[in-house]
């Protein structure tokens, strides 16, 4: 009986051991940006645990003042850390689900600027569009474009209103009523020319094929930044924008939403 005993433990002892050392290897060579416990670093490449490290600086609805604050402070710090300036921004309520919480300023440093100049945002969505902006849209920009990019023509953050606007109490709130949704109308680059979702999204516009391929390769790694991307593919309310945000949903639509598709065959000939 006491010889089972020390085998059991011997065992363990093994195992443990044996668990250590998985655990020392993968910590040593596994990229930092697939292991959910090493920080996020915004120099780094999209990794399996970018999206974790991300959600970690978010806070729930109508949260706590001081969980907010200590949320907002560590992503700010976050920022910093890549050579992002930031500024803190007041809190925002303008009654019922329009709460605006651990809002900040982007004002300069490396990071493509956006058109309006004193846009706010939730800070979590501020280090998806510094991600996006550093591992997609610069890339994106250089191999299909030839050209930097100059800024991003945003289209706004917040609004107080549900989803396309809706005054139905039935819809639910859009992430522009806290201030966790990005619109991008398109990017100016520094060589001057303009690509335009309205426009070029389709390909026959003023940037023809290479600027469809451009907006459509900022879906596709929006997509694995942003929880929602929504494009002209979805439906009419999105025909002059990128719609990119933080939801606690994902949804990256590569294709008609189903109201579109239905009045699609509504219309179509017997």
């Amino acid at each position: 009986m006491k010889r089972d005993f020390a085998d059991f433990w011997n065992l363990l002892w093994e195992l443990g051991l044996a668990a250590c050392a998985m655990f020392a290897l993968i910590n040593a060579f596994v990229p930092d940006q697939d292991l959910p416990w090493k920080p996020l670093d915004l120099n780094r490449p999209l990794g399996a645990a970018t999206s974790a490290k991300v959600a970690d600086f978010e806070v729930p609805f109508a949260a706590p003042v001081e969980q907010v604050q200590g949320a907002t402070e560590a992503c700010m710090q976050t920022l910093r850390d890549a050579g992002v300036q930031v500024e803190r921004v007041e809190d925002r309520s303008d009654g019922g689900f329009c709460i605006a919480q651990g809002l900040v300023r982007i004002t300069g440093g490396d990071v493509t600027p956006l058109a309006t100049r004193d846009l706010v945002m939730q800070c979590p969505l501020a280090v998806r569009y510094v991600i996006w902006d550093r591992q997609v849209m610069r890339p994106a920009a250089r191999s299909t474009l030839g050209s930097e990019v100059a800024r991003v023509d945003d289209m706004g953050t917040y609004s107080c209103r549900r989803i396309y606007g809706s005054q139905s109490a039935s819809d639910r709130p859009s992430e522009h009523a806290r201030a966790n949704a990005l619109d991008i109308g398109g990017v100016t680059l520094k060589d001057g020319r303009r690509v335009s979702v309205l426009e070029d999204w389709g390909g026959q516009g003023p940037a023809g094929v290479p600027g469809s391929g451009f907006l459509r390769r900022l879906r596709d790694g929006g997509c694995r930044v942003f929880a929602t991307v929504l494009t002209p593919d979805y439906n009419a309310a999105h025909a002059n924008h990128l719609h990119l945000d933080g939801a606690p949903r994902s949804l990256c639509a590569l294709g008609p939403s189903p109201e579109t598709q239905r009045a699609a065959q509504k219309a179509a000939p017997p």
